[in-house]
């Protein structure tokens, strides 16, 4: 596991349908119904080696959505050809890939070293450990909890804030949709790794096409 994983996965060829994001590879096929998502859904279940994987599937009508791991650094070589094989049977059920509809919504707590609470966020949401630093829902429905862990130096201007990672080639519409809302542009220093947006109150999002596209430089 590690950074090396999702990189050979971004670089591999035939994975057009999948986006990484930062819970790690994600395809959405849309499907005439939702029974036909179902059937899709029973289909991919089937496959070799996605059982134990902690591969996700979640269906909704006419969509199936399918995660191959909860992180992107768990991604591994062997989720290349599972993921080819997937985007196989999805077309053999006359599926379409839809990577515009391949999004993941997290929330971000910052916080100082030796103040990192992931425990509580833990225990108060019914969340369970993916990392040291981060927390999931067990049925994937809701947003990843992260604890950003802040430079001492630096004053803590605000606790908490939304990423939303997207695929590299939806990024900017989707920062053009925020602004069109109403929105403004806080930081676009990392763009088109990330942007950061602010509401008129002043709460922020981070749109983010890492690690699908671009990578931000190391701070």
């Amino acid at each position: 596991m590690g950074e090396h994983g999702w990189r050979r996965f971004l670089a591999a060829d035939g994975l057009d349908d999948w986006v990484v994001l930062h819970g790690g590879a994600t395809a959405v096929f849309r499907a005439a119904s939702l029974g036909e998502a179902a059937r899709l859904a029973l289909a991919v279940a089937e496959l070799p080696g996605l059982e134990g994987s902690g591969a996700l599937l979640t269906t909704a009508d006419g969509r199936l959505s399918v995660r191959l791991t909860r992180g992107v650094f768990r991604l591994e070589e062997q989720h290349i050809d599972l993921a080819r094989a997937i985007s196989e049977v999805a077309r053999s059920h006359g599926a379409v890939a839809d990577r515009a509809a391949a999004q993941e919504v997290q929330f971000a707590i910052a916080a100082r070293p030796g103040e990192v609470d992931i425990g509580f966020w833990r225990a108060v949401l019914g969340y369970a450990p993916l990392a040291g630093d981060n927390a999931a829902d067990p049925l994937g429905h809701g947003p990843t909890v992260w604890m950003q862990e802040l430079n001492p130096a630096k004053p803590l201007r605000h606790a908490m804030h939304i990423d939303v990672s997207v695929a590299r080639d939806r990024a900017e519409a989707r920062v053009a949709a925020a602004l069109a809302a109403g929105g403004r542009i806080v930081d676009d220093s990392e763009a088109p790794a990330t942007w950061i947006l602010a509401d008129r109150a002043g709460n922020r999002v981070c749109i983010a096409a890492w690690p699908d596209g671009a990578v931000p430089p190391p701070r």
